[in-house]
C-alpha cells in the first residue's frame, strides 16, 4: 500500500495538467499513488491523464462526470489506498520536497493533518506568499484568515478524512473551509510547516477570484461553525474581509471589489481589521487607491 494517495480533480485542465503531474512525479518521496479524476471535461484532459498512466503506473485515472469538485474529491478519496490523502488541484504545482517534509511531520502520533505555506503565482511567476499560524489550526483562526488557502496545500490521514464524511457536495466555493471547520472543530489536529511547498495559480476569471460566490460559500461554512459551538465574532469577520480584500488585489479582480471588502471590514470591526497594523493599513490604503493604482504596483505591495 502506498503511504500517500494524491487526489487530483480535473475539469477542462488540459492547459495546466501536465505541469501539475510533472510536479508530482518529481517528488523526492516516491511512495505514493495519484488518482486523477476527470469531472466531465470537454477538452483533452482525459487523454492527457490516460497518457500519464502509461508512463507511470502510480498514476490512475477515473471519471466522475460533472458532479463538481467536492464530489470528485470524495469519489477519489473513497477509492484511495494510502495512509494519508493529499489533495492537489489540476492547475497548481508542488515543490519536490513537499511529500518528504509532510511524511516527517506525520511521523508524530498527534498529527491528523499537515499544511504549509503557498506561493501565489500566474504566468509571470510567484507574486506573494501565505503564512502558517503558530500551533495547531483552530476554528477561530479559520473564521478569520484561512492560512491553508487551497486544498492543494492539505494532507490528512485517511482515517480522519473518512470520519469527517468528506466534502459537502452541494458546495463549489469555500467547501475546503467548511470541511476544515468540521475536522478541526471535532478535534482534528493540523500543523503548519513554515516552508513554501505549493505554487497556487491565481486568475481573475478563476474560482479563487469569484469573490461574491466565495462569500456565499462562506455563509455555509459559518453555519457549520455555529452548529459546532463556534459562532463568528465581529473581529474574525473583519479579519476575513481584510483577507478577501487582499486576495482581490492579488488576483487582479475588479478594483472596486477590494475597496468594497476593505470598507466592509473596517465598518465591521476597526480593531479586527487593523489587528496587524501593517497588513491592515497597507490593505486599506491599497484598496482606496486600487481604482487608479497601476496593476503592477498593486501586485508588488503584497509580498506575504
Amino acid at each position: 500500500m502506498p503511504y500517500f494517495s494524491i487526489v487530483i480533480p480535473c475539469f477542462n485542465a488540459a492547459e495546466t495538467l501536465n505541469d501539475t503531474l510533472d510536479s508530482i512525479a518529481s517528488q523526492t518521496f516516491v511512495d505514493w499513488e495519484a488518482l486523477i479524476i476527470d469531472d466531465g471535461s470537454a477538452d483533452a484532459t482525459w487523454a492527457l491523464a490516460v497518457a500519464r498512466t502509461a508512463k507511470d503506473s502510480r498514476f490512475k485515472v477515473m471519471r466522475n462526470s460533472g458532479q463538481g469538485p467536492s464530489s470528485a474529491r470524495n469519489h477519489a478519496a473513497m477509492r484511495s489506498r494510502g495512509k494519508v490523502i493529499a489533495f492537489c488541484d489540476a492547475d497548481d504545482l508542488w515543490y519536490p520536497q513537499k511529500l518528504a517534509l509532510m511524511y516527517q511531520t506525520f511521523a508524530r502520533p498527534d498529527v491528523d493533518g499537515v499544511y504549509a505555506r503557498v506561493a501565489f503565482f500566474d504566468g509571470k511567476g510567484s507574486r506573494s506568499t501565505s503564512q502558517v499560524c503558530d500551533g495547531p489550526l483552530s476554528v477561530q483562526t479559520l473564521l478569520g484568515e484561512n492560512p491553508v488557502c487551497t486544498m492543494s496545500n492539505v494532507a490528512v490521514t485517511r482515517r480522519t478524512f473518512m470520519e469527517s464524511g468528506g466534502f459537502d457536495v452541494s458546495m463549489v466555493h469555500n467547501e475546503d473551509l467548511e470541511w476544515l471547520i468540521r475536522v478541526t472543530g471535532s478535534g482534528g489536529r493540523f500543523l503548519g510547516l513554515d516552508e513554501i511547498l505549493v505554487n497556487y495559480r491565481t486568475s481573475p476569471t478563476g474560482l479563487s477570484a469569484n469573490l461574491d460566490a466565495m462569500r456565499i460559500g462562506r455563509e455555509t461554512a459559518l453555519a457549520t461553525a455555529a452548529r459546532m459551538g463556534f459562532p463568528v465574532d465581529r473581529r474574525s469577520e473583519a479579519i476575513h474581509l481584510r483577507y478577501i480584500a487582499r486576495r482581490a488585489l492579488r488576483t487582479d479582480a475588479p478594483p472596486l471589489q477590494s475597496l468594497r471588502m476593505a470598507l466592509a471590514g473596517v465598518a465591521t470591526s476597526p480593531v479586527g481589521f487593523f489587528t496587524d497594523i501593517k497588513r491592515g493599513g497597507l490593505t486599506f490604503m491599497a484598496a482606496l487607491a486600487a481604482p487608479i493604482m497601476p496593476r503592477r504596483l498593486r501586485r508588488s505591495l503584497f509580498s506575504n
